[in-house]
Order: C-alpha cells, then sequence, then structure tokens
C-alpha cells in the first residue's frame, strides 16, 4: 500500500460531482504534480485528502505508516495572511502545533526542529524579522519551513510559486525538488504544466478526460502532447 491511496474517488460540492471514479496511488518519495484547468476538482482534491472536504464517494486512505497529523501543507496565501503581524520564528514554530497534544506550551524539540527548520531553507537570520515585512519568496520559505514543521514524511503545496517573480519561481521550485530528494513526498497543485513535467515524477491531470501516470508516459500521451505543444493551456 502506497502513502495515499485514491479508490473510487467522486468529488465535488453541493451534489455537482467534479471528478468521478478517480483511482491513483502516491509511493513514498513520490513528486506528483495535480494539473488541470479551473474548476475540474485540483482543490477539492487537495481539500479532501487533509480532511477538510468529504468525497462524494470512494475513499481516501493513507499507508505505509503515515498519519494524517503528519501532513505538512502550504495553502496559497490570501492578501490577509501576507500581512500577518508575527515575527518569521513564530509562524515557523506554528507548524508545530499538531504535535503539542495536551500540552500548553512548546517544548524544546518543537523549538529545536523549528531552528532546524529554518536553518534548511535558508532564514534562520530571518528569524526575529516580521512576517508581513518580507518579500512574497522570502514568506514562500517561510511557510514551507512551517510545513515542514508538521513533517518528514509529505508535503501537499497548493501553487506554491504563485504571485511570484521568474527568478524566486525557478529557486522555490528546485527548493522543493531539494526536498523530494531528500525523502519527503510532493503532491503539488500547479497551473505550469513545463515546470510540472520538468520537476514531477508523476501527473494527474484533471479535467474532461482524466489522466494518472509517470511524467514520461504524459508527455508521449495524447493529452500531455496536446498541452505541452501549446494546443491549449492549463488555466
Amino acid at each position: 500500500m502506497g502513502e495515499l491511496n485514491c479508490r473510487n474517488l467522486t468529488l465535488g460540492y453541493e451534489g455537482t460531482a467534479l471528478v468521478k471514479d478517480l483511482n491513483f496511488e502516491v509511493n513514498r518519495g513520490d513528486y506528483l504534480c495535480i494539473i488541470g484547468e479551473n474548476g475540474a476538482g485540483k482543490s477539492t482534491l487537495m481539500r479532501t485528502i487533509l480532511r477538510l472536504q468529504k468525497p462524494m464517494a470512494g475513499e481516501i486512505t493513507f499507508g505505509d505508516g503515515v498519519l494524517e497529523n503528519e501532513i505538512g501543507y502550504l495553502p496559497q496565501q490570501t492578501v490577509v495572511q501576507r500581512d500577518f503581524p508575527a515575527s518569521v520564528q513564530e509562524v515557523v514554530l506554528s507548524g508545530c502545533q499538531g504535535r503539542l497534544g495536551k500540552r500548553p506550551f512548546y517544548s524544546r524539540e518543537d523549538k529545536k526542529r523549528a531552528a532546524e527548520n529554518m536553518e534548511r531553507l535558508g532564514i534562520s537570520d530571518l528569524a526575529k524579522r516580521c512576517y508581513r515585512e518580507l518579500s512574497g519568496g522570502q514568506q514562500q520559505r517561510v511557510l514551507l519551513a512551517r510545513a515542514l514543521c508538521a513533517t518528514e514524511r509529505m508535503l501537499l503545496l497548493d501553487e506554491p510559486v504563485s504571485g511570484l517573480d521568474p527568478n524566486v519561481t525557478i529557486e522555490m521550485y528546485e527548493l522543493i525538488q531539494k526536498l523530494n530528494r531528500e525523502g519527503i513526498t510532493v503532491i503539488m497543485i500547479s497551473h505550469d504544466i513545463v515546470s510540472a513535467v520538468r520537476y514531477a515524477d508523476h501527473i494527474l491531470h484533471l479535467g474532461t478526460d482524466v489522466f494518472y501516470g509517470t511524467t514520461e508516459e504524459y508527455k508521449n500521451s495524447d493529452q500531455g502532447r496536446r498541452y505541452l505543444e501549446g494546443g491549449e493551456k492549463s488555466a
């Protein structure tokens, strides 16, 4: 059994199905990009994986020792979130909340984990800075460090490069790839098909026709060629 298993999944809301009979499996160390048009069900799938929404049918299960509270999540940022008045250290440390249990305070181990992840992402020098004063790229690194405080197994990323300039976008993609090569499973929603096939090893394309397979299989499929050759673009 993989770390994440989706079986006969139907997703939607208010009685309207967006995706029907979806089946796929994510194994340890995979890098899966979820792509497709607006309204195809990408964010709905991610919310369902996170147990924020129930499927209309089918099930999502975790295996290979992954626990539901061991998933790191980096959501799309809103304007309000970008203006959050807390220090970088406080934001990163908040990723350890799932580990608190009945403890009222963060432990020495929690603080060590936060410090290690800030070092890992090259933001230790920003620890005392106010989060809202940072650039977009710096804020994304902070949120990624926060997500890593929750997990050493699986990261769920929803458009992690949205709104970033091209150079910072490349840096973020390369950072995510580095984390994946260190053994962290990555599941990422992306509108950038070209970058998706460059970095990911598996593709899930939602839409009128659903594709799931390796990146090479996707590039050689009719659907993949149609999008990659510029005939259509993922919205």
